[in-house]
């Protein structure tokens, strides 16, 4: 708790209360009640716009910039969204350590950091040991989302979840959708899409 009480002053009770470390995640998280999964939110567009357009769905959100927990927290505070909460977090220590078997009932990876140098391929955040981890957190018939506006790591991405024997590709025979899933397109998105970069949207489930 001290971690989170200098990331936000005590005077920002509302978003204070939407921070948890990731330890903690397991008491946040109620079998009963459907769980959504967001690693690196980013600028958090998505979370909080599906936390306000789901009100008894709990969103969990993972994103490693404790900044942008911060300023999600306090954007959630303001909405008066008080079904998410936010940690500060590296996505593999969270899902590989802390969060217990089938507990998500959607996952969603919005553009991941591609690490497009071959000498930093070992960063990227979808590595086998970490497609193993996800497909054990998910919940059976539990949806994965992946999207990359980046060829080479669509290529890696569509490797790495094939051989996740527990995770059935939905756009097969292909390896990815063209088309994006119904959701808000984000500024990210928004700003690819405009200088015409194909974006791959990756569709997994939980056999």
């Amino acid at each position: 708790m001290a971690r989170n009480a200098v990331l936000l002053p005590g005077r920002d009770r509302a978003a204070l209360a939407l921070v948890v470390e990731a330890e903690r995640i397991p008491e946040h998280l109620d079998p009963g009640r459907v769980t959504v999964l967001e690693i690196g939110f980013g600028r958090a567009e998505f979370i909080l716009s599906q936390a306000a357009e789901r009100p008894d769905t709990l969103f969990v959100g993972i994103e490693v910039s404790r900044k942008r927990v911060a300023k999600a927290a306090k954007r959630a505070a303001r909405r008066d969204l008080s079904n998410l909460r936010l940690v500060a977090s590296p996505a593999e220590f969270a899902v590989e350590r802390v969060l217990p078997d089938a507990c998500i009932d959607e996952c969603w990876i919005n553009f991941p950091d591609p690490w497009p140098k071959k000498r930093h391929f070992k960063r990227r955040l979808i590595q086998p040991s970490f497609a193993k981890q996800m497909a054990r957190v998910l919940r059976r018939g539990a949806p994965l989302y992946v999207a990359t506006d980046h060829r080479g790591y669509a290529s890696w991405i569509a490797e790495q979840l094939a051989a996740i024997p527990e995770l059935e590709n939905e756009a097969a025979p292909a390896h990815w959708f063209s088309e994006p899933p119904a959701r808000i397109t984000t500024a990210y998105a928004a700003e690819w899409q405009s200088l015409g970069r194909d974006i791959a949207y990756f569709r997994y489930r939980r056999s």
